[in-house]
This record gives structure tokens, C-alpha cells and sequence, in this order.
């Protein structure tokens, strides 16, 4: 008897495991779409929550090379928080793979779409994020990401000729 319940103790325990395992990956999916949402929505103060405090490793391009959060929020804000710049950010394919109990990595596909008003410009990218993650007091959160352009293109809606014509289409010099 103590054998068969021994048994059914450590599958119990395997069971819990492994749909922690299953409510943790949601959780990090939850916040990558969360940040993505927080980016297109204009609400800095959000993008920053999706991110750990103190030491970060944010790289994105051209964009900045960024050791903590306050620097990304700071040129989130000046760059991309104007009623003139509608973004679509559309994240696909998430690989996500736990390392230990607080810990995580993931790769994800991203589509984004910017259409800029004022410059009359839209531009249209592919990229792949690959990020870590840390659980903080129960919390996953973003603590390094990393964003490689795989293609971009970027079209004029207004000129002379009054047409969308290609400025740009291919992948990028620098990634």
C-alpha cells in the first residue's frame, strides 16, 4: 500500500510539474503579447512593467543598444508616442523553453507595420526576437532581448506622382 502511494504522490507531483511548466509558457506568451500591445497602444509606462528592473539587455538595431529599461522607455517615447506613428506589431511562432523555474528563453517571429502620417511613409519589416526571461515575485518578465531584421521595405504614399511607389525593399545593410 505505502508503494502505491508513494507512486501516486510522485506522479501528482510530475503532473504539477508539468502544468506549471504549461501555465508558465502562456505567462511568457501573455507578456510578450502584452508588450507588443503596450507598444502599438502608446503607453510607455506599461512597455516598461513588461521589462526587469536594474540591469537589462536590450538590443534593437538601430533602434539603441539598451543596459536598462528608463533608456528604452525614454526613446520609445520620443521616437515612436506621436498620434502620427501607427504601428502594428504581430508576433508569430513562439518557441519558448524553460530553463529552470525562473528562468526562460524564446524566439519569436515578428511582423511589424508602421504607417507614418505626417512623412507619408509606410514601412513593413520582418524580424525574430530572441529574449530571456526571469520570473520576479511570481512574475515572468522580459530581462534581454534581441531583434534581428530579416526584411524590410518601405513604401511613399504622397509625392509628384501621387502613387505608393517602393523606396526600399530588401533586407537591410545593417541588422
Amino acid at each position: 500500500m505505502t508503494a502505491n502511494r508513494d507512486r501516486t504522490e510522485e506522479q501528482n507531483m510530475e503532473l504539477a510539474q508539468r502544468i506549471q511548466a504549461l501555465e508558465d509558457v502562456e505567462a511568457i506568451k501573455r507578456l510578450k503579447h502584452d508588450y507588443l500591445y503596450f507598444c502599438d497602444s502608446k503607453q510607455p509606462d506599461k512597455v516598461r512593467e513588461c521589462f526587469v528592473a536594474g540591469p537589462v539587455h536590450i538590443d534593437y538595431g538601430e533602434v539603441g543598444v539598451f543596459d536598462n529599461r528608463e533608456a528604452l522607455v525614454e526613446v520609445f517615447t520620443q521616437a515612436a508616442c506621436h498620434d502620427h506613428m501607427v504601428e502594428m506589431h504581430h508576433a508569430q511562432n513562439p518557441r519558448i523553453d524553460l530553463v529552470d523555474a525562473d528562468s526562460a528563453r524564446g524566439v519569436w517571429g515578428l511582423f511589424y507595420h508602421l504607417i507614418d502620417t505626417r512623412r507619408q511613409l509606410v514601412t513593413q519589416l520582418g524580424a525574430c526576437y530572441e529574449d530571456e526571461y526571469r520570473k520576479v515575485d511570481g512574475r515572468w518578465l522580459i530581462s534581454s532581448t534581441v531583434c534581428r531584421i530579416n526584411s524590410a521595405y518601405t513604401t511613399q504614399l504622397a509625392g509628384p506622382e501621387a502613387q505608393a511607389r517602393v523606396v526600399f525593399a530588401g533586407k537591410p545593410l545593417r541588422s
